[in-house]
């Protein structure tokens, strides 16, 4: 069943939606910055396509809570085009002509591929992204910030990988953040575990919001009274700041459109399309297993949102969109019920970059990643693997090896190697499912009688475990191999049993064959 929540009024569940997209834009704002920084982009146009997602994509969209942004698993694509392309206005042409293979994809119902990934992969890709973001921010939270905000990558862009950063890190703490992070944590921790539970008024206003105003108001303080322990620019988020309007306008950039005959930017542009929606999807998935109403989300509709997106997005000079599963969990956790949260941080990234970029730089970046560190945390909960190993290795072992491969590589090959292992137990469920194989022996009378029955769906895969059955008859047996359950067999199978058939009755076995009506063939 669809999501179907917005025919009751977007603003609906304002009480649970606006505390939401406060602490979904606090999250936002470094990932915004930091995936724009790693992109080699102008960092406001990671500001430009999370605006876009928040505002355009979210209302297009038919998910409740997903939130949509710059990606981090596009940062690499985007950097390496921009200089492939030459210029950053040749890149945005190529941004908006993903967005039109976007809405062809949705358009031809490419959603579809969407529910293909087995839910332990999906859930074990959740895992994953909980324990990277947890390792990521770290560092930050110590006060060392070579890496960018938003890196899932094992191998980063400084030169290090994530744990030798979490070795690196112990050269540069800074005192000042590790303070803050401390405040941080146990404000988060102690709102979480017990004020919330105590008074509503503690449920409005979220911990994220709290802590950051405390960040600010420590740096504020320790600027006046202890100057040794102020953060320095580099600790805190930096989104850059127009001293007037029209040099706010002059941040917004336009595609070159004469580019669109350039064949290397529709190659680009394919990337981004294929990339951005698989991305898309994935976290579509995984937003709605997460969703405490388990609203389906038409994966359709949602890539021509997404297209729709990254037209707009690459027409003003935004990075490319997509559906991201850190601020879509970060909406969740925060009690976020309908699209609304998803709008109004998008609302909030444009009104706070355009009239008080000046107090958003002066929030700790050690801050956010304590914010982080309780969206990892529940995004990895120790809980979630007890629950998954009670289910079999059939489910344990794909959720194991995508977190791993998340942890190691990065999301896309993480979830390439789950899905490669989830196959691999596909394909051996279907070679021991194929058949029933019923033997039973008369002594007294001397006779030996063995039932095949095949199962309703019979592939090539199947001919394996079918041809060593039939090899497991002893000669002088009566062999029925009934048929008639089977909905869809493959050609394969049936030129198995028919050669078998055939060779048989020099073997002393007498074949009886049960099948399938119309599906007999004229062997039979």
């Amino acid at each position: 069943m669809e999501n179907n929540k917005e025919s009751k009024g977007v603003f609906s569940n304002l009480k649970q939606d606006l505390p939401a997209s406060v602490v979904v834009f606090f999250v936002a704002v470094p990932l915004c910055l930091g995936i724009a920084l790693a992109s080699g982009a102008p960092l406001f146009s990671g500001i430009i396509s999370g605006i876009i997602g928040g505002i355009i994509v979210a209302a297009l969209s038919n998910s409740s809570l997903g939130v949509s942004g710059p990606a981090a698993g596009l940062a690499v694509i985007v950097f390496n085009s921009i200089s492939s392309l030459g210029a950053f206005e040749v890149f945005l042409m190529a941004v908006v002509l993903a967005g039109v293979l976007q809405i062809i994809m949705g358009a031809l119902k490419g959603g579809l591929i969407g529910y293909y990934f087995p839910s332990s992969v999906i859930k074990g890709m959740l895992t994953g992204i909980g324990i990277i973001i947890f390792l990521k921010q770290i560092p930050h939270a110590l006060g060392y910030d070579a890496d960018y905000e938003g890196d899932l990558a094992f191998n980063q862009v400084d030169g290090e990988n994530t744990f030798s950063e979490l070795i690196n890190m112990l050269d540069y703490i800074s005192p000042g953040a590790v303070i803050v992070s401390l405040i941080s944590l146990t404000v988060l921790l102690t709102w979480e575990v017990y004020l919330s539970k105590k008074h509503k008024i503690f449920k409005l206003i979220q911990g994220p919001f709290v802590v950051v105003a405390l960040g600010i108001a420590y740096q504020k303080i320790t600027e006046i009274y202890f100057p040794g322990l102020t953060l320095q620019p580099l600790h805190l988020v930096s989104v850059p700041v127009a001293d007037s309007f029209s040099s706010f306008t002059n941040q917004f950039t336009l595609p070159d459109f004469s580019a669109i005959a350039n064949s290397k930017v529709w190659i680009v542009a394919f990337t981004i399309a294929v990339v951005a929606s698989l991305e898309t999807l994935l976290s579509v998935e995984a937003t709605d297993k997460l969703d405490p109403n388990k609203g389906v989300t038409n994966t359709n509709r949602e890539l021509f949102a997404q297209g729709a997106g990254n037209i707009i997005s690459g027409l003003i000079g935004g990075l490319p969109i997509t559906q991201v599963i850190v601020r879509s969990s970060a909406n969740i956790q925060s009690g976020g019920r309908t699209k609304a949260s998803a709008i109004l941080h998008g609302l909030l990234l444009l009104i706070c970059v355009a009239l008080i970029p000046f107090v958003l730089n002066m929030i700790p970046l050690a801050v956010l990643a304590c914010i982080l560190f309780v969206v990892g945390f529940k995004l990895a909960k120790p809980s979630l693997f007890k629950q998954m190993y009670k289910l079999g290795w059939a489910q344990f072992a794909p959720f194991l090896v995508t977190i791993l491969g998340i942890v190691f590589t990065d999301l896309l090959k993480g979830i390439g190697i789950g899905m490669f292992v989830s196959l691999i137990f596909l394909l051996r469920n279907s070679y021991k499912n194929s058949h029933f194989f019923n033997k039973e022996v008369n002594e007294q009378k001397g006779e030996r009688k063995v039932k095949l029955t095949l199962a309703e769906e019979v592939t090539f895969m199947n001919k394996g475990s079918i041809l060593k059955s039939l090899n497991r008859v002893q000669e002088g047996t009566d062999l029925t191999i009934d048929m008639s359950k089977s909905i869809s067999i493959d050609y394969d199978v049936l030129e198995i049993i028919d050669n078998y058939k055939n060779t048989s009755e020099g073997k002393g076995i007498k074949v009886k064959l049960i099948n399938r009506g119309e599906l007999e063939t004229a062997d039979y």
